[in-house]
């Protein structure tokens, strides 16, 4: 099985943004045991700001707001935080491979199977990789949920069987557990759907970025790639070789979509940001469902300024974002009334809303 494990910032520091040691050396001792069970891991890790916050003298409550400093944070604490990565598996005579990806990276289709061709032949090669952003140089990328959200990119890129994110919750729960003393852990989820999503909270650490919404994201891009995706506690005995087997309760355990998204339709759905919005009417809206093509006379209006192959967003008479593809057509030549035939092909179009 392949499997990819993310693991998030509060899940392998202290509360003042320090690397724990003993909690990377626990996730090092989870992924080893895997391996030796006969699966291939890849491991993306959370945690590079905040283990540069107290080398900088910093702690996470004074953690900078401004993006150029969180650059600087970001490149000195990456360094700490591959250290103690490399000296953990190394207990185990494992070699760590360290691969930084920024989302453009998944965006280029000539990137993109490079990426796909390194991290094989780091798993031929034995070498456990270890993915982070790299938010040294990302000078906008530095945003909620990138690493659950590139975990999920990654697990498709790879062709996973397995997503597994670890962070300092059992999964997901059915209530805030700071407010409900009766919350409890949702174990199975067949889809996610809107009253999930709302369930999901913001940001649960000022060490981090994320909180169970992205990872709520990643789970849907993912399970719409077709690959089983977990979301356990990090600290939790023999987590990763649990997951792995599908034991009920070592987490909330999301199953496979029913479709397997092509790479190309994941790519466009989750990895290339739009570049504007394509209004449309209800017969085009009827004609997406029907599996057809975007014609430009079914474009009521153009907002954003594109060229063809950029990505935009399809919305509907109600105002919802129904779909995202990549269009084969200029911006002026759709508004302008220039361009009459397809304006994105069905090939190169998803419709977001699948439930």
């Amino acid at each position: 099985m392949i499997v990819v494990v993310k693991v998030g910032t509060s899940s392998i520091t202290d509360v003042d943004g320090r690397i724990d040691r003993s909690a990377i050396a626990k996730v090092a001792g989870d992924v080893v045991r895997s391996r030796q069970a006969g699966h291939e891991v890849v491991v993306v890790s959370s945690g590079a700001i905040a283990a540069g916050l107290p080398a900088l003298g910093l702690t996470a409550r004074e953690r900078p707001k401004d993006p150029r400093t969180l650059q600087a944070v970001s490149a000195v604490g990456q360094a700490h935080l591959m250290a103690t990565w490399n000296e953990c598996f190394a207990e185990h005579d494992v070699v760590a491979g360290q691969v930084l990806l920024v989302p453009d990276d998944l965006n280029r289709r000539s990137t993109y199977l490079q990426a796909r061709a390194t991290l094989g032949r780091l798993g031929e090669l034995g070498v456990v990789p270890v993915i982070n952003e790299n938010d040294a140089i990302a000078d906008d990328e530095i945003r909620i949920g990138d690493n659950d959200r590139i975990a999920a990119l990654v697990a498709h890129l790879i062709r996973a069987d397995l997503l597994v994110l670890l962070t300092d919750a059992p999964g997901l729960l059915t209530a805030d557990p700071s407010v409900d003393e009766h919350a409890s852990l949702i174990e199975d989820v067949i889809e996610v759907d809107q009253e999930l999503e709302s369930l999901a909270g913001g940001s649960g650490s000022n060490r981090g970025s994320g909180g169970m919404a992205t990872k709520l994201a990643a789970a849907k891009i993912a399970t719409w790639s077709g690959v089983r995706t977990v979301i356990a506690k990090a600290s939790r005995p023999d987590v990763l070789i649990d997951a792995i087997d599908g034991v009920q309760g070592v987490g909330t355990i999301f199953r496979p979509a029913g479709r397997r998204l092509s790479a190309r339709k994941v790519w466009i759905a989750f990895a290339v940001g739009a570049r504007g919005r394509l209004h449309v009417d209800a017969g085009a809206v009827q004609a997406l469902l029907s599996d057809k093509s975007l014609l430009a006379p079914g474009i009521r209006k153009v907002e954003g300024s594109f060229h063809r192959g950029d990505a935009v967003e399809i919305v509907g008479p109600d105002g919802t974002v129904c779909g995202k593809g990549t269009v084969r057509l200029d911006a002026s030549q759709i508004d302008g009334g220039v361009g009459r035939g397809v304006a994105v092909h069905k090939d190169d179009l998803i419709i977001l809303d699948l439930s």
